[in-house]
């Protein structure tokens, strides 16, 4: 087995004294402002510059953004910098970072919003962000950079002396981002394009299963329909369909009955509609049992596990009708017992992160595996892996986590994550997906959305991270997408963690949105579900 070939974006050759359009323009100033008073936004000079020692802050404003800032340090001594964590994760260096996110959903917010509390860390920069989280100000988003133009990035890295990139969706990964940038010398926080294989290829992650011994599903793999028809006679319903590559998170057919997979099979293989991610299916066994989320950060060696979550793929109430991207999450997840955490390592993470080395496709960044708690064996198998941190899963860790993240994701992009280990709150998150109407099939855009202030105010462990929102002309946050709103809180268990979330979740004035009523009902008695209407 060999890792698989992956069509890359071209990287282009930089000149070191161009300057690319997509990036934030700089000023040749060494003061800290500059620009006409009567501007609605300032362009700072630049953040570092070698002639000086001296700290310097500033406030920057973007344009097109109404009411955001964000007040951050500029450091401009650039040194060779060590990380030293100590035993539970923390920064304990002197070491200052800046760092940019690439990505634009409500996982991105959430990655920004512990970056922005990580005491290391001196600047966010998100691209291309979102109208939430530049209102958040947790990060100064950068809408015009082109994530998809590694020349771009890198241009805008070495201008804005970003030190560590933290990759957010799968498809940058898959086309090679983090290639180039390792390449330019940017600490990277996510996989080559070849070890991102991993989620862009599922074939590709079967047969490292195959290969190494790792527990999944049973599965053929196919090309001709008539041929996969006949196997899905052979072993009958129910049954999963899988597309082979990037479909969006709506690749994945779970068939019922026979005439189901025979449909999901046509869909992909003879009308197309995944395109060239479709060309190729899976064939699964179907598990019955119950789905967990477990995420490990991963430095090519080294393995450390985050803590454990669960989400909710299907779109309505007691995991009925289609599947989705997530339309919400909690964390801890009771299912995943120290034991069963113990085994996923020992079964499923180790044996990846060893397999991917011995293939030449070293493992470095967060590894999500999809898993299925079995029934009849009480043990976990994998259902599929994510090269990035899940969404909405991100959000329940991310409130959660109490580390430095920007030295610990340092941390892994340098090989140093052995002996490192992680603090959480205790307690339990949740976070309740606020999704349009329609959604995951055809809705409308544009939609207003109102009172989300008042929501955020429902009480101080509640934050609401945007997936898909803009401004419009008036001002007010608008729907643009899918999956909309996180609405995520903290409590001292999950019963007060899930009725902090749902208060705020009321507050909201959408009439265009909707979510789903019962997160959290395999971890809570069903008692407390039947009064919510």
């Amino acid at each position: 087995m060999s890792c698989a070939t992956v069509n890359r974006i071209p990287s282009l050759k930089l000149n070191g004294n161009s300057t690319n359009a997509n990036s934030l323009p700089l000023s040749n100033s060494l003061s800290c402002f500059f620009g006409n008073s009567s501007s609605s936004f300032f362009f700072p000079g630049p953040l570092i510059s070698s002639h000086s020692k001296n700290h310097c802050y500033f406030r920057h404003v973007i344009k097109g953004y109404r009411s955001f800032s964000s007040v951050f340090k500029c450091v401009s001594q650039k040194s060779e910098p060590s990380v030293s964590i100590n035993a539970h994760g923390n920064g304990a260096s002197e070491e200052r970072v800046i760092v940019l996110v690439i990505g634009g959903g409500g996982r991105e917010h959430a990655l920004c919003y512990a970056l922005q509390r990580s005491p290391s860390c001196d600047a966010v920069f998100c691209a291309p962000g979102n109208a939430g989280i530049s209102n958040s100000g947790h990060a100064t988003c950068i809408p015009d950079l082109d994530i998809s133009d590694s020349s771009a990035v890198i241009s805008f890295c070495r201008k804005w002396s970003v030190e560590l990139v933290v990759v957010g969706p799968e498809a940058p990964l898959v086309a090679g981002l983090a290639n180039d940038l390792v390449k330019a010398g940017i600490p990277t926080f996510g996989p080559s394009a070849e070890a991102a294989a991993l989620e862009g290829s599922k074939n590709f992650m079967k047969s490292l299963c195959d290969k190494y011994g790792i527990p999944t599903a049973k599965y053929q793999t196919f090309t001709d329909p008539s041929v996969a028809k006949q196997y899905i006679q052979d072993q009958g319903a129910p049954i999963v369909i899988k597309a082979d590559g990037l479909a969006a998170g709506k690749g994945v057919i779970v068939a019922m009955t026979l005439e189901e997979a025979y449909q999901a099979v046509d869909s992909m293989l003879v009308k197309g509609v995944f395109g060239s991610a479709g060309c190729r299916v899976i064939v699964e066994e179907y598990l019955e049992g119950e789905e967990a989320s477990f995420f490990a950060l991963v430095d090519g060696e080294t393995a450390i596990p985050l803590e454990s979550a669960q989400d909710h793929k299907r779109v309505g109430d007691g995991d009925t009708g289609p599947n989705t991207g997530g339309m919400g999450a909690y964390s801890p997840a009771p299912v995943l017992t120290k034991e069963l955490q113990s085994a996923v390592m020992e079964t499923i993470i180790l044996p990846t992160v060893k397999g991917m080395t011995a293939e030449g496709c070293k493992f470095v960044g967060v590894l999500y595996a999809g898993l299925m708690i079995e029934k009849k064996s009480g043990l976990p198998k994998l259902i599929e892996y994510n090269v990035r941190f899940g969404d909405p899963e991100c959000q329940v860790l991310m409130v959660r986590l109490e580390s430095d993240l920007a030295q610990i994701l340092l941390a892994a992009c340098r090989g140093e994550l052995s002996g490192v280990s992680l603090n959480w709150s205790p307690g339990s998150a949740m976070v309740v997906v606020m999704a349009s109407k329609g959604y995951p099939g055809s809705y409308e855009k544009g939609t207003v959305i109102g009172n989300l202030e008042e929501a955020q105010n429902v009480a101080p462990t509640v934050q609401i991270f945007h997936a898909g929102t803009a401004l419009d002309a008036d001002g007010n946050f608008i729907a643009t997408g899918g999956r909309v709103l996180g609405v995520t809180a903290k409590g001292r268990d999950l019963q007060e963690a899930r009725d902090r979330a749902y208060q705020a979740v009321e507050e909201i004035n959408w009439p265009g949105g909707f979510y789903r009523r019962d997160i959290g009902w395999r971890a809570l008695p069903q008692k407390q579900f039947a009064t919510r209407k």
